[in-house]
């Protein structure tokens, strides 16, 4: 059977753009990977965050634009994003949290303790201690790689149909379900980064899309001869795959699973190295071809942005 890896990415939108960098990369100590445009709505960026080379499993993006409304977390979303953070490395974060005024709490699943927080547009995050995958060579001044942020942990899903969700989980992407745990679900991949996908069964209110919420989750393909094979599964199983679209760092299929959630399927590679070096990533727009005519136009249009100094160590 063909198997995901587990997430590729997951994509949020919200409204301010420095607000954004300024929790992702100068709380959390994220690395903006890419900054780049939405290819579908070229006046809005497309920023990414992940660790040193934005490795899947590792990324965040956002689709930041000020005039949309607020949106509602529910059904039809991913609920809750969580974070990979080494084992021991709990009372550091806790530490930081509540330097930046951060409120969390704390709780268990599962058997792991994990914090529970808001970003600035509400978006529900955790940070959970796990002892797999490597540990982030991205560190900063104030955050040292034995305290980084890995990756994803994985991320809770919130279905209007969960037994449906599960199925795909189960039957389509090939995850292993693991457990129960009271109204939660559990299913794992084969990766140790984004391999743990929770489904939440009890009722919740129907999502609404808008800042503050999750757009989409993405699953991993090697490359697109895999991308090929799973859009004909995905099609075989009764779903509606869109065509495969060129996002330049990777190729994508999209499709709506019963439950509501936009699931998206994309490659591994070409990756975030295709059009600027390792060392100077996410210094500069990036633009793809089809768009380089209008640089001076869309440089003009978007909002100017900076990345806080942090003492980022490669």
């Amino acid at each position: 059977m063909q198997r995901t890896a587990g997430i590729h990415h997951i994509t949020a939108m919200v409204n301010d753009a420095q607000k954004t960098i300024d929790f992702y990369v100068g709380v959390l100590g994220m690395r903006l990977v890419k900054k780049t445009i939405n290819f579908d709505r070229p006046e809005v960026y497309h920023l990414y965050f992940g660790n040193e080379s934005g490795h899947p499993g590792t990324v965040i993006t956002f689709f930041p634009w000020e005039h949309q409304l607020k949106g509602r977390i529910g059904t039809g979303q991913v609920g809750m994003t969580s974070y990979l953070i080494p084992e021991h490395s709990l009372a550091f974060w806790q530490q930081r949290l509540k330097s930046y005024g951060q409120r969390f709490i704390q709780t268990v699943r599962f058997g792991e303790t994990s914090l529970q927080f808001q970003d600035p547009d509400g978006l529900e995050i955790e940070l959970v201690e796990r002892s797999g995958g490597p540990l982030n060579t991205w560190s900063t001044s104030d955050i040292p790689a034995e305290f980084a942020i890995k990756g994803f942990g994985g991320a809770t899903l919130l279905s209007a149909k969960p037994h449906k969700t599960a199925e795909v989980l189960e039957n389509v992407l090939g995850l292993t379900c693991i457990g129960q745990e009271e109204t939660i679900l559990r299913f794992q991949s084969e990766d140790i980064l984004g391999n743990i996908i929770d489904i939440k069964l009890s009722p919740s209110v129907r999502g609404l899309m808008g800042a503050g919420t999750v757009h989409h989750i993405a699953w991993r393909a090697k490359d697109e001869e895999e991308l090929h094979k799973w859009r004909e599964l995905v099609a075989e199983n009764g779903y509606y795959p869109t065509e495969i679209r060129d996002r330049n760092y990777f190729k994508a299929v999209y499709f709506h699973e019963e439950g509501g959630i936009l699931f998206e399927i994309a490659t591994d590679s070409p990756g975030f190295t295709v059009d600027e070096p390792l060392e100077e990533l996410g210094q500069k727009l990036m633009l793809p071809s089809w768009f380089e005519d209008k640089r001076e136009e869309l440089e003009a249009t978007l909002p100017d942005i900076k990345v806080p100094n942090l003492g980022g160590e490669e």
